[in-house]
């Protein structure tokens, strides 16, 4: 074999390790988010700072991811969902993921911090719940997700933070609409991988089972989340502020996703769990662009 073919297939597994160690596609949603929270926020959009964010964010994230998985190599072997990540499968020793998480870690914050301090300090805090409480807590009890969910719904207030370089009562809000969500959404992943999650003593659904109680929590906190997000309509929330229109749209959207929260609770199928998932996604999508549109509609107007 020539030395360019092998450097090609070098360069290409460690390409779609990098993307696996770090969930490449988790990341970039998780970096949407931050790039969202900054574009309702800014008055004049300053690209190079947008770059920096997106590329800090993704640090910062992906760091979480390979913390975790060095945490948890054993535990994914044990699963199928996870037996073929880098780790557990061997194609990555523990030594190298660790520098590879470290040096995300330095990078990300490094980044972060020169857009400004309190996005560092934000993205150290989402870090340190990941890995040194969330994580831990995923094999001890059904609370982990109200952990996870903290550093979870940093991202989408991140973005504005690194915008104004302050939080007040619109970040807030932005975080109590992500953190909300989340709960509907991870249980539903919860749901339909429950099995596998047993496997390696995942306790995710708050009832312990794939139960009514479940999914009623689950429409719960869907509940809670239309209402988070249509606040910005009343006024009170400061510089984040909601049109007729785009409410409406908001909460038309709110109770699509809540439709699939009832079709969980009426047939509690893995069919249902992952109908739901999908849709939780599909729907903080549209939120985040709904209040962006939003916002430069009502400018130009």
């Amino acid at each position: 074999m020539s030395n360019t073919t092998y450097t090609s297939i070098t360069a290409s597994t460690f390409l779609s390790d990098f993307k696996a160690v770090t969930k490449m596609g988790l990341s970039i949603s998780v970096v949407f988010s931050s790039v969202a929270g900054y574009l309702l926020a800014a008055e004049t959009i300053h690209f190079p700072t947008l770059l920096l964010l997106a590329i800090g964010g993704y640090f910062m994230v992906g760091a979480s991811n390979v913390f975790n998985q060095i945490i948890e190599r054993d535990l994914d072997a044990l699963m199928d969902r996870t037996k073929n990540r880098p780790i557990p499968a061997g194609r990555m020793t523990v030594n190298y993921a660790f520098v590879l998480a470290i040096l995300l870690t330095v990078a990300g914050l490094s980044i972060l911090y020169s857009i400004n301090a309190r996005t560092a300090m934000f993205g150290a805090i989402s870090i340190c719940l990941y890995t040194s409480a969330y994580t831990p807590l995923k094999t001890k009890t059904p609370l982990s997700v109200f952990v996870g969910a903290i550093p979870g719904a940093i991202p989408f207030m991140l973005g504005w933070v690194a915008a104004t370089g302050k939080f007040g009562i619109e970040p807030g809000v932005l975080f109590m609409l992500q953190f909300f969500w989340q709960f509907p959404h991870f249980w539903a992943i919860g749901w339909f991988l429950h099995e596998d999650y047993q496997k390696a003593g995942f306790n995710m659904l708050p009832t312990g089972k794939r139960d009514k109680g479940t999914a009623l929590q689950a429409i719960i906190y869907i509940v809670w989340t239309i209402l988070i997000s249509i606040i910005p309509v009343f006024g009170f929330t400061g510089q984040l502020q909601l049109s007729i229109v785009a409410t409406v749209l908001v909460f038309a959207c709110g109770i699509w996703f809540l439709y699939f929260g009832f079709q969980l609770f009426k047939n509690q199928t893995d069919k249902a769990a992952r109908q739901l998932m999908l849709a939780s996604v599909v729907y903080i999508t549209l939120i985040q662009i709904i209040y962006i549109s939003d916002k430069f509609i009502r400018l130009w107007i």
